[in-house]
Parts: structure tokens; sequence; C-alpha cells
């Protein structure tokens, strides 16, 4: 994969997250983020769990020092594509987190093809909410992640909007609005 490849990767999720995250609104401060251009995107190919930690270390300092990038999204292209192998991801990451005394500063927000909660089935639209186009990582400032939900009201009925949204529109519709990013 080369440049091309990685900005054709960068715009599908662009467009997930314009086209299902923010028209669905799974998530009322995306669009801020997104207008202001405020969203770093970094595309990692061939990722072992080693690769992407030491991939997460270098998006985490580079946030420490540029205040200008309020979220990161760490895309995976091909790698982590068993939903099973990318929670080991996600644990790892949060235990990195955690080691590495960011716990409280940095949050951990997970996406993937095949998300698929705990409880639910592959067929239950409401996974939806976590479905993106590649499996990835969304790193979140945790001080002004308070803040915006501080000065959201109603806050805490965001997710069974959410569930009740997909669940309305159906499975059909949900799989066409991924499918046509």
């Amino acid at each position: 994969m080369n440049q091309i490849d990685d900005e054709i990767i960068i715009q599908k999720t662009k467009n997930w997250i314009t086209d299902v995250v923010i028209a669905c609104n799974f998530c009322p401060f995306a669009a801020r983020e997104i207008h202001r251009g405020s969203v770093h995107f970094e595309v990692q190919k061939n990722a072992t769990i080693k690769k992407a930690l030491n991939t997460l270390n270098t998006l985490l300092l580079q946030l420490n020092s540029t205040k200008e990038i309020e979220t990161t999204l760490l895309i995976f292209s091909n790698s982590f594509l068993d939903f099973n192998e990318y929670l080991n991801l996600v644990d790892y990451s949060e235990r990195f987190l955690k080691k590495n005394n960011y716990e409280g500063i940095y949050q951990v927000a997970s996406f993937h093809p095949d998300y698929l909660f705990a409880g639910s089935n592959s067929n239950d639209p409401s996974n939806y909410t976590n479905r993106s186009p590649y499996p990835m990582l969304h790193i979140l400032r945790e001080e002004s992640l308070t803040k915006a939900i501080d000065s959201y009201p109603d806050i805490e009925n965001v997710p069974e909007r959410n569930i009740a949204f997909t669940k309305e529109k159906g499975l059909f519709y949900m799989q066409q609005l991924l499918k046509n990013i």
C-alpha cells in the first residue's frame, strides 16, 4: 500500500463519520471536531499488537504536544480483522494507557466492521453504532470529553437513543449505510 491507498482509507473513514456517525447522530460531538479539522487520522498496515502499541504511544505523544488535535483515529487497514483479535488489541491498549499513566488523560473507544455488543447477535442493528469500515482505535482527550458530556443535556440517554434509532431503521438500512460509504 502507498500514500494514495492511505488517502482512500482516510477518506472512507471520513465518509463513515459524516454519513453514519454524524448523520445518525450517534455521537453528538463528532460534527464539531470534523468541521474544526481537529481530528488526526493515522493508517497502520500489517500491524501486530506490538506495532499497534508503538503507534499508539507515538500518537499519545503527538496529542501531548499538539493541542490543535482534539482526537485521533488509528485505522488498521488490513489488521485485526477478526473481532476477537481486535478485542485483545483494545484490552492491551487500555492496559497500555494505565501502565503509562495516561489513564484519566486519554481514553480509547473501539470501532470495528464486525463490532458485536456483549449479549447481542451479529444481526442486531444496534451493533452498527460501533461498526466502522476498518478496525480502529479512537483516542479521546478525557478532559475534553468530560466538558462535552457536562454541557450536553440528557447525555445518559444517547446510547438508548442510538439503539432505538438503529432498531427503528432496521438491519438492512444500517448495513446499506455502512456499505455505501
